[in-house]
């Protein structure tokens, strides 16, 4: 409380009262770190949030409640995780979440493409991480999608790029629908490295847009191999739009075990998985 004291002109704060609006400003702060916490982990709990940033339990609910009501996050006992809504991250944002695991993948699926081989790369932030550790491979041929995977092959000298036609994406710089399709269908890849948006328990590899889908469903048909790159915060996510199964996929290239239930059904399906360290 401020308070004036006539015969001095001096005004003075009672510590004893607490400035209004104070915790709405803690809150302020807290709450974009929660929603970074949950794009990395892809759960939160309160009494962790309530460890990390040294506040009570009661306030880490008030925080997560709001986050609900806003559509940022989904409550769940005992904590929150990331909507399952009906759209995706937008790509700035999918492009700093799990850096260093998207680093990791792209190096241990680059690893099991030999040079000399044809190649297709998906849209997708990880397949981005694919397209770098291919820098150095020697006599590709790359058909791609994605613009940025166009964009970062170009270094290599050695590497025919064949951009696929289709409806560009301004969000992403990906190339959609059925032109795209159509294109694919000119050829038989070596090895197709597809990503996802989400990955269920059923082994259903999930997108969101049906666009998008339409080219995945060719690419299982049209690649001897078919590569899939998804880090951990797919498992934790859903979409609307099917693309395929996991038993359609030869080799998972992720930063995380799989549950143990995906785990046995890959080994019945004769899907490989790699865990990048």
């Amino acid at each position: 409380m401020l308070e004036l004291h006539p015969e001095t002109n001096i005004i003075e704060i009672n510590r004893s009262t607490p400035i209004a609006g104070r915790a709405d400003v803690s809150q302020s702060f807290r709450q974009p770190d929660i929603l970074e916490i949950a794009r990395i982990e892809g759960k939160v709990t309160v009494e962790d949030l309530a460890e990390r940033f040294d506040v009570t339990v009661q306030t880490i609910r008030r925080d997560l409640t709001e986050l609900a009501n806003a559509g940022k996050l989904e409550r769940v006992h005992g904590g929150a995780i990331l909507p399952s809504g009906v759209t995706n991250i937008i790509y700035e944002e999918r492009r700093r979440l799990n850096e260093d695991a998207k680093q990791a993948i792209g190096r241990a699926c680059a690893a099991a493409i030999p040079d000399n081989a044809s190649v297709f790369l998906d849209i997708g932030t990880t397949t981005e991480a694919v397209a770098r550790e291919l820098l150095g491979h020697e006599n590709l041929m790359v058909v791609t999608n994605n613009m940025n995977v166009a964009n970062t092959l170009l270094s290599n000298k050695s590497c025919e790029i064949v951009v696929a036609g289709g409806t560009l994406r301004r969000a992403d710089n990906g190339l959609v629908g059925n032109l795209t399709a159509r294109t694919i269908e000119n050829f038989k890849f070596d090895h197709a490295i597809l990503g996802c948006s989400a990955l269920d328990e059923d082994g259903d590899l999930l997108d969101f847009d049906i666009q998008e889908v339409v080219v995945g469903q060719t690419l299982l048909k049209r690649s001897r191999e078919v590569f899939l790159v998804a880090d951990h915060s797919k498992f934790k996510r859903s979409a609307p739009v099917r693309i395929g199964s996991l038993r359609d996929i030869d080799h998972v290239f992720t930063d995380r075990p799989l549950s143990a239930r995906l785990t046995e059904n890959c080994a019945a399906w004769g899907t490989a998985i790699t865990v990048a360290a």
